[in-house]
């Protein structure tokens, strides 16, 4: 499963993430991967990854760094800033787009395939 995490810096993606895997059970510490592009973790029996776009330049550096391979249909993907990386990354199966409020934040949730609909 992939899903998009869009809005702006300091809106609440990484938070969302590190919500997600405590409530998985998940009891090591969930830090944003802005300098190191990933972070796996393990939990309830799932592989999820992480990935902070958000300082990507191009497809030469995704392809030097293996990431194609980590989509192999077994993961689930967190995706911060996809569209730095729109032709190279798979469709999302759920867009979750934040907006920072004068109070508080709006979300709007998008399922945009079968999987995602059942998530």
């Amino acid at each position: 499963m992939v899903i998009y995490l869009q809005g702006d810096l300091g809106s609440g993606k990484t938070t969302l993430v590190r919500s997600v895997l405590n409530a998985l059970g998940y009891a090591g510490r969930v830090k944003s991967p802005t300098y190191t592009l990933v972070e796996p973790y393990y939990a309830s029996g799932l592989d999820l990854i992480h990935f902070d776009l958000y300082r990507l330049h191009d497809e030469e550096e995704w392809e030097a760094a293996g990431f194609r391979d980590e989509f192999d249909g077994h993961n689930i993907f967190f995706i911060e800033w996809p569209k730095n990386a729109l032709s190279f990354i798979p469709q999302a199966d759920v867009e979750i787009n934040f907006e920072i409020l004068n109070q508080g934040r709006r979300v709007e949730i998008l399922a945009n395939t079968e999987m995602g609909s059942n998530a």
